[in-house]
Formats: C-alpha cells, sequence, structure tokens
C-alpha cells in the first residue's frame, strides 16, 4: 500500500511518500520519496496576519507538484496537514479552497495539540529504556511541541507558539519564553534521569555537523557550543563557514536557542535525534486508522 503525507509548516511543505507492506510481527515503512520546499509561509503570517500573493503562488505550485507526483507514485491514500502559520493566516481558508479547486489536494488545518498527537504516532515510546524519562522536543517555524515519556507511557504533552520564524522576527517575548520555562520546571518531573528525543531539520542539521551517530546523542555542551559560534556570524557566514542552504542558516540559531532553553530547564544533558517527524507520523497515523477500519 503506497501512503503520502503532506506536512505544511511555517517554514517548509514536506511531501512523504512510503510503501507499508504488512508483515507478521507489524509493518514494514520503506520510504519512496521526500520532497521538502521551503515556502516559509510564517514570514508572511507572523508579521502581516496572512499569506501574501507571492507565496500564494508558491504555494499553489507546490501542491500541483505534489500532486502530480502522488498520481506518478499511484499513491492509495494521503492526508495533508497544514500547522502553526496557517492556523493564524487570515486567509487561510481562502488559499486551501484554491488548493481544492486546482489540485484536488483536501488540507486540514491542524491545532497545535493535534499537531503533538501526530508526532506521538512515530509510536517512540515502543522500545524505550523504562529507566529513563524521555521528553521529546519537535522545534518548527511557528511552534514548539513537547511530550514527555516515562515508563512507555505519555505522562505530558504541550504546543507553545514559539517556533524558529517567530523567534527570527523577534515575536517571542520574554513573558512567551518565561512560560515555557516554567511550564517545563513544573511538568518535566522525575525520579529518573530525563534523556531528549529532538526532531525538526535543525536538530538533524546539527547532528549533521557534530557529526553523531545512529544511536548516539548529542550532548547539551555540543549544543550550546554550536550556538556559540554560529549566533555572532552573519547568514552569509554561517552558509560558508558550515556548508548551510540560506533557508537553514538563518533559523538554525533560533532552533538551537529553543532547543537549549528548553534542555536546560529540564536539566537534560544529552538529546537523541531519530530523524522522524510531522510526516512519519501521519503515515502511521493513515495506515493505523485504514488497519482499525
Amino acid at each position: 500500500m503506497k501512503i503520502a503525507a503532506i506536512d505544511i509548516g511555517s517554514n517548509a511543505a514536506r511531501l512523504l511518500i512510503n510503501e507499508v507492506l504488512p508483515k507478521k510481527n507489524g509493518e514494514d515503512y520503506t520510504k519512496l520519496n521526500l520532497l521538502r520546499i521551503p515556502l516559509r509561509l510564517g514570514m508572511d503570517v507572523f508579521t502581516t496576519g496572512e499569506i501574501g500573493e507571492t507565496r500564494e503562488k508558491m504555494m499553489l505550485d507546490t501542491m500541483k507538484i505534489f500532486s502530480d507526483l502522488m498520481k506518478i507514485y499511484e499513491v492509495e491514500h494521503y492526508r495533508a496537514c497544514a500547522t502553526s502559520a496557517m492556523r493564524d493566516a487570515k486567509n487561510g481558508q481562502d488559499i486551501i479552497k484554491k488548493i481544492k479547486e486546482n489540485t484536488g489536494i483536501n488540507i486540514e488545518i491542524i491545532s497545535g495539540d493535534e499537531e503533538a498527537s501526530i508526532i506521538v504516532e512515530n509510536h517512540i515510546e515502543d522500545g524505550l529504556d523504562k529507566n529513563f524519562g524521555y521528553l521529546y522536543v519537535d522545534v518548527g517555524g511557528g511552534s514548539t511541541e513537547l511530550m514527555y515519556y516515562e515508563n512507555e507511557k505519555l505522562k505530558y504533552k504541550k504546543s507553545f507558539n514559539i517556533g524558529t520564524i517567530r523567534v527570527m522576527n523577534d515575536l517571542v517575548t520574554k513573558e512567551m519564553w518565561k512560560e515555557l520555562e516554567t511550564e517545563v520546571k513544573n511538568n518535566i518531573l522525575s525520579k529518573k534521569p530525563i534523556l531528549g528525543i529532538g526532531s525538526g531539520g535543525n536538530i538533524n542539521k546539527i547532528a549533521s555537523l557534530s557529526k553523531t551517530k545512529d544511536g548516539k546523542a548529542i550532548q547539551f555542551s555540543t549544543m550550546n557550543k554550536f550556538y556559540k559560534e554560529l549566533s555572532p556570524l552573519s547568514i552569509e557566514e554561517r552558509m560558508e563557514k558550515y556548508n548551510l542552504r540560506r533557508d537553514r542558516a538563518d533559523v538554525i540559531v533560533p532552533a538551537l536557542s529553543i532547543f537549549n532553553k528548553i534542555l536546560s530547564s529540564a536539566k537534560i544533558t544529552k538529546i537523541f535525534v531519530p530523524k522522524i517527524s510531522v510526516a512519519d507520523g501521519l503515515i502511521h497515523n493513515i495506515y493505523d486508522n485504514l488497519k482499525n477500519k
């Protein structure tokens, strides 16, 4: 069975196409294609309240490409979800209607809690060591989702309107940072040591830059080191020194500031980066719903 997930975030839109094959003890998920387009909807929405004409056209063109790819791959089921920027855009529903008329793609605008729930569909609790608590941190362009697991159970989840594009545009107030810090300190508590699990393109890039091997954790001290190294540099200097794309070079420092605030507030010394995302969670969500019918 071929399944597609479309994740329209504040920074980028992603199309993930998987083939899912049932096995005796579960399913085999094979990635057929992953396409990422840096639409940067949040750059418009978080400053003007709506998506401008240029980015609206980019979004429509992107969805046409996604629709064509799903046809080429003979996708049988899909789900398209939009998150923080589309939640805040005054003209979000109008654009969704145009996309439906022109491409056939039906886009759902989901809440922060729904976004966190979709990420949970990755079943990251499976196989976690019961001797530890785990704080899952997903940092996007418009929001950050937190989920805390202990004894393979979800104990806490919350979405915050703190994301890389909001930070980059000075739209996160001291009060918002304080609320995040207080929430983490009051709710991420355990007698067990707590480890971090991180997702999002920025922490994937930090894992790559730090040459962290699969299955190994990034130390909090390493996250701090990169923040101190990258912060004083211009976007062009980050691009040249670390071989970053422009749309990564500008948001990587805001992402590090968010991760570091959360890790320090929870007193977490290391974070694992399994490279899972909202799109992966959507694939699991679609398949599980089909299986349970």
